[in-house]
């Protein structure tokens, strides 16, 4: 568990280290708020198309082992942008860090496989409370990073991290003997792509051009309809990235919704808070801290998620695990608002983040439970790969939705209050939406999984057949 989360922990951090090095690496860059956003957005675009890819290849060649290059790659891309001070490469080490995306649905699948069936789901809840907790984190330990040496460390941080966590797992962490012979649908991962970059391109720019543009609809447009042709293919490809009809049965479908609308709302207060807290206090609203003070202003938050996530899947085990997943949708739309309504005060920053972030610590424990409980077996490293890639997509809009509309509240290069009190509002609504949208998924009978030994009739007694899986 220990290597695991470490694994975890260095992917969570690469997602948000490089958001308090934003001032700094637009200066080190030359480049504005948008083009700096990329290094962010270009690692959660990788993430959401490699993720489902690499649970996929899990499956096929064993998860321990897909482990360990999901780590090596994040490893690798880390170097490459820790080496560079060009936009372009920094970005496009970003991209080949976003591998790692792999990494969250591969630790859910081998705590499936390898743990007592009963202490699976605090251990899924645990790491899925990594995810919150190293994203609060990140801020923290960028802004120490940037104050103390230089944004170059972020980087060098995360390949020290992938690369410590690779050898761990290679030597440490057992191979998983349940497999999933089947093809890989590059095909399907390219033209996924395509219909996620579009709309976040036109997203990224919407502030230039404007919103009801013909570009920005074009390529919003066009990135919808790449996605419906997509489905349409993945339901004619033979051995599919995505399995349509299970992803479209109701819990799973609606749980991914879910995943979408927390991930926007989480990824959105991750850019807004440390924004507005380094923001001189001649701006009326900002504190004039620097990085280091800004990120240590999320870290009551993280505890937060630190509590509430291994609690989200006690709550589950027992009442159905929607219901940590509805209320944390609600207490991130609640904590959200309030700091909509009131972000004047370092005080009121804090508390309310601290709603805002228990919200998603319940959130995000619950839903890697809610997607295993609703598959079969073999399905797992898959599903749970999917929903890691709706979180990515989510993260993704919000951070670009987040810095659009700060970016078109400007004046003089330098963004209002009132587009920080919009951009929470719209980060709050959204969240409440994955609230409401959690009290509806259907409750299933929950697929009973057997420790992976058993299920592949390895712990069956000499001469006995081992009990088939429905039987179990």
């Amino acid at each position: 568990m220990l290597i695991l989360a470490v694994a975890a922990l260095a992917f969570a951090l690469g997602q948000t280290t490089v958001v308090p090095a934003i001032p700094a690496l637009m200066e080190a860059l030359h480049t504005d708020a948008s083009g700096v956003t990329w290094t962010l957005t270009g690692y959660l675009v990788a993430a959401a198309v490699f993720t489902p890819l690499l649970g996929r290849l899990g499956d096929m060649y064993g998860k321990r082992r897909m482990l360990v290059v999901a780590l090596v790659a994040f490893a690798a891309g880390s170097v490459l942008s820790a080496v560079s001070a060009n936009l372009w490469i920094v970005v496009a080490g970003r991209v080949v860090q976003g591998v790692g995306g792999g990494i969250f649905p591969l630790c859910f699948a081998i705590i499936r496989d390898e743990f007592p069936r009963e202490r699976v789901a605090r251990g899924i809840g645990l790491m899925s409370a990594i995810a919150g907790i190293g994203g609060g984190l990140g801020l923290v330990l960028g802004g120490v990073l940037v104050d103390q040496v230089s944004y170059h460390w972020i980087f060098w941080l995360g390949a020290m991290m992938g690369a410590a966590a690779a050898v761990a797992t290679e030597l440490f962490v057992p191979e998983s003997p349940v497999r999933t012979p089947a093809k890989l649908d590059v095909r399907g991962a390219l033209v996924l792509a395509v219909g996620l970059v579009l709309p976040l391109i036109a997203i990224a720019q919407a502030h230039e051009v404007g919103w009801g543009s013909a570009r920005t609809l074009g390529l919003i447009g066009g990135g919808l309809a790449v996605l419906a042709a997509w489905v349409v293919l993945e339901q004619h490809t033979p051995q599919p990235l995505a399995d349509i009809a299970a992803l479209a049965k109701p819990p799973v479908l609606l749980t991914n919704v879910t995943t979408l609308l927390v991930g926007f709302g989480m990824f959105g207060s991750f850019i807004l808070i440390p924004t507005l807290a380094e923001s001189p206090t001649s701006t009326g609203y900002g504190f004039g801290v620097d990085a280091t003070h800004a990120g240590l202003l999320l870290v009551p938050g993280s505890l937060a998620m630190l509590l509430l996530g291994p609690l989200s899947g006690i709550v589950g085990s027992r009442v159905g695990n929607k219901v940590p997943l509805a209320a944390g949708g609600t207490l991130t739309g609640l904590g959200l608002a309030l700091l909509a309504v009131a972000h004047g005060g370092q005080a009121e920053i804090i508390g309310f983040s601290i709603v805002m972030s228990g919200g998603i610590g319940l959130a995000y424990a619950a839903m890697p439970n809610l997607i295993i409980d609703a598959v079969p077996l073999q399905q797992t490293g898959e599903a749970t790969g999917f929903n890691a890639l709706v979180r990515s997509v989510g993260s993704s809009l919000g951070s670009q939705v987040s810095a659009t509309v700060l970016a078109a509240s400007a004046v003089g290069g330098i963004p209002t209050d009132a587009g920080f009190t919009h951009a929470f509002a719209i980060s709050a609504v959204v969240a409440a939406c994955a609230g409401a949208v959690a009290v509806v998924i259907p409750r299933v009978r929950a697929h009973v999984h057997a420790p992976a030994l058993a299920e592949v009739g390895a712990a069956s007694p000499l001469g006995e057949p081992a009990l088939a899986h429905d039987e179990i």
